[in-house]
């Protein structure tokens, strides 16, 4: 079995991917995004942490976040958050999902994929290019042409914060996508 080792840093800032199991295409309803909003805040309020950026695509969620200075367990978060966020989807679906013994064994919902992915972020240039792969991330998948097209992003906050411009990669006029030069240089964990 392979041993996953991560590296935790109090007050770190890190990078996520979270994908729901066998990549089924649901978080972006409106149950869903209301269910996870709930789950979000039930963790932060019992463990705080800032999200930086955040993109909610149908089949995963890529999220930017600063942990406190006194705090690195990001991994207890995401539990609470799958945890919390299941327990509501499962209720209000009320489906039958056909979990493997293993699964059973385990105590997983087969909601979301057993594992996220993180990466800690070691200074301005990656934070810049994890940003933005967060808020191209949309176009990558075909959903919208533009950043300002996808409404599940933190691309509006940042954008009145005057960290982006509102027609950043945007292709509204010219109909063509312009692949921003970092895309190369960013893993994509898994996608």
């Amino acid at each position: 079995m392979p041993n996953y080792r991560r590296w935790y840093r109090d007050g770190g800032t890190y990078f996520f991917t979270v994908k729901t199991f066998q990549r089924q295409t649901f978080l972006c309803g409106s149950f869903a995004r209301s269910a996870l909003r709930h789950a979000i805040e039930q963790t932060r309020a019992k463990k705080p942490f800032l999200i930086v950026g955040w993109a909610l695509l149908p089949d995963h969620i890529h999220a930017i976040w600063k942990m406190p200075e006194n705090d690195e367990d990001f991994s207890l978060r995401w539990s609470m958050i799958k945890r919390l966020f299941s327990q509501q989807w499962l209720k209000h679906q009320q489906s039958n999902i056909d979990r493997t013994a293993r699964m059973r064994n385990k105590r997983e919902s087969g909601v979301w994929q057993r594992r996220f992915w993180e990466h800690l972020i070691r200074d301005q240039t990656d934070m810049a290019h994890h940003m933005d792969y967060i808020h191209y991330n949309p176009i990558k998948h075909g959903l919208v042409k533009c950043p300002h097209e996808w409404p599940h992003s933190t691309f509006h906050r940042w954008v009145k914060a005057g960290a982006y411009r509102t027609n950043w990669l945007c292709s509204c006029k010219t109909k063509q996508v312009m692949r921003p030069p970092f895309m190369d240089s960013i893993n994509d964990a898994g996608e």
